[in-house]
Order: C-alpha cells, then structure tokens, then sequence
C-alpha cells in the first residue's frame, strides 16, 4: 500500500500535535508544512525534514502528490481554506475544531467535497480517550441504566494577553469565547454520551477580559429522552485552570470524567476498579500540548483506514452537524434570552459573521 501524503497549513501549537501524530501512524507521510510566519513553517519543516512554505498555492503546485491537507488555521478562516482545497486542488481535508464556524458552512464544505469526490474528516480527538470510550461503552450496553443528569463544568484561565496575541482571537467572526474554543470538546460529548438535546436555555457574558465574545456560560439543557443536563464554561477562571469534567448521573450508578482533558475516569460506580485502567496521563505528553491528548493519532489511522476503505470514520457528516447546532443554539438562546430548539437550521445573529478585515490578514493570495 502506497503510503497517503499530507500537508499542515497553519502551523501554530496544535499544528506539532498533529505532525507528532502523522509520524505515528502507518500508511501516512508528513509531504509539507504552510505558514503565512516562514518562520513557524521552517520550523516544522527543520524537525520533519519536509519542505515549508508560506503560501498554500505554491505548495500545492510544486507538492502535487499530496493527497489530505490538515487545516488548523483560525477557526474564522476553516471554511474558506477547506473549500479551496477542495474546490480548486481536489484535496481531502482534515478540519481542526470546532469544523467551521457555522452549520450551513459545513453543508457547503460537504456539498463541495462530494462534487469532487474528496472526504472532510472533522477532528473531535477526546472521543477517543480510554475513559471517554469507557462510559460510551456503559451506557450503550446498559451498564450505568438510563441517564437522569448530565454536567458539563469547565473552569480554566485565559486572561487578557491570551486575547491579544493575534488579531482573531476573541471575535464573534474568527474565535467564538470559551464555548467555542476551549468548550467545543465538551459540547461535542454531551451528544456523544447523553445522546440527542431537544433544547437549551443559555446566558452568556464577559466577565474577565476586555474581548467581544463570551467568557463565561451557564446553561441548562434538555435531551430528547427526557434527561437533563447542566453546562457550566468559563475561561474567567483565575490565576488557572482548574477543572474539565463531564458527569453523568444514571439509575445503575454515577460516571464522572475529568483530568486535563476530559482522561481521567474519576468515578464509576458500577465498577470502581475500571477507573485506573480507563485512565490516561496526558501530563507526560512533552513539547505539545497535554490538552491535546493521544486521540490524534488514532484519528489519523482511521483517516488512514477510511481512504483505503477499510473502517467508517467515526465522526459522520450528521454527527458533525448536530455538534455544531447544538454549538449554534447555545448562542442563539443567549440572544433571543429563553428556550431554543436544537433541531432546525436556525444559526447564531453573531458566532462566524463576516469579518473580511480579519479574513483578509489569514487569507493566502494565489
């Protein structure tokens, strides 16, 4: 088997993470490595031993093998280069979180990629973490019984000169605030272990920094199945992070998954001897990122797997969608202030408006 070539564009912090997890993993190869910084690119390019380069254009045109393009760019800007890989270069993509910034553009990123005859594979890495699959396991074969509550509390830091180290950061068109960013992994496993939200009540504010999103939101939920659900999210946390953890209370006992990022398994009453060995140390994970976790390089072999038709890539196109609607009707009560539905097309008045000064900083010119 010919081994599959990908290319980073964007190669900020998560960008390391990504390239450590491509080296991992069999039947892929790093190709390339694209920054509008040349220098952040030679970085990479030094440790890789791959060629850099500051525009995507030419290193698509002197890189032609290259068959995926990991997209961990401004959040702002997923949209417009996932559908110029795909559109003009007939490239699969690879789309850090949160996907796109908004619902209707990943039915766009979507139609396009099946007009030409590529896949987009969404990155929600925490699904794969030991204690994650642990609980998911439990609840499918009936193991925890049926949930009565779900809570969703993150607690971190992310002080003003977090904010003003790029221009993107901290806007409605580019970033989103903490339920965007820092939550979205959270907001994806309220789906993923307590299954379809009917609605949401949320209220958001700015409490710790001088930026133009949310800080801080405290919500209330209700699934489909009758269970409910609680979302506490702030980066106004101070001097720093202090908490990550999802709960879920069922009638045959109580879960709760905490840690860095969501890798300890720190309480399961049904079995209290699976939580060690459902547990991960991300703290050793040196040089990139213990937040990011090992998920990363279990996704890239089932990218690996999904191209050569081997497994089903676990995050569907639905999948995807009903996160980031999910994602959108959180912003959407905020600003209608009451109940909003989650099943529907409505998106948020503000989280990934138009911006063309920023996108015009980030967009690379052919």
């Amino acid at each position: 088997m010919t081994d599959l070539n990908i290319a980073l564009i964007g190669c900020g912090r998560i960008s390391g993470h990504h390239a450590q997890s491509i080296n991992q993993v069999e039947g892929i190869r790093l190709a390339a490595v694209c920054d509008l910084v040349p220098e952040r690119a030679a970085d990479y390019a030094t440790a890789h031993n791959v060629p850099a380069f500051e525009s995507y254009h030419e290193m698509l045109a002197q890189v032609p093998e290259i068959d995926i393009v990991s997209i961990n760019t401004p959040s702002g800007m997923h949209h417009e280069h996932a559908l110029d890989m795909i559109e003009r270069y007939g490239k699969h993509v690879v789309v850090e979180k949160p996907t796109f910034m908004r619902p209707s553009q990943l039915d766009a990123a979507l139609a396009a990629a099946n007009r030409a005859g590529v896949r987009v594979f969404p990155v929600f890495q925490n699904r794969y973490n030991k204690a994650v699959a642990r609980v998911r396991s439990a609840l499918q074969n009936r193991e925890l019984g049926d949930i009565r509550t779900v809570s969703v509390r993150l607690r971190w830091c992310r002080p003003q000169r977090y904010y003003d180290m790029a221009p993107w950061r901290g806007t409605f068109s580019h970033d989103g605030g903490a339920l965007t960013n820092q939550t979205i992994h959270h907001v994806d496993l309220l789906r993923h272990l307590g299954g379809d939200v009917r609605r949401v009540n949320a209220v958001m504010r700015t409490l710790g920094a001088d930026i133009e999103v949310e800080d801080t939101t405290v919500a209330t939920i209700e699934y489909a199945t009758g269970a409910i659900a609680t979302l506490e999210s702030t980066t106004a946390a101070r001097p720093d992070d202090f908490e990550a953890s999802i709960s879920l209370v069922c009638s045959e006992g109580l879960a709760q998954i905490g840690g860095i990022a969501v890798n300890e398994l720190q309480i399961f009453s049904p079995d209290p001897g699976a939580c060690a060995p459902s547990s991960e140390d991300f703290v050793g994970i040196k040089g990139h990122g213990a937040v990011y976790g090992y998920g990363h390089r279990a996704m890239y072999d089932d990218i690996v797997g999904a191209l050569n038709n081997r497994v089903d890539y676990p995050v569907s196109a639905a999948d995807c969608r009903d996160t980031l609607r999910l994602l959108h009707a959180f912003y959407c009560s905020d600003e209608s202030g009451g109940w909003v539905d989650v099943d529907g097309d409505a998106e948020s008045e503000r989280l990934g408006r138009s911006d063309e000064a920023i996108s015009a900083i980030y967009r690379t010119p052919l």
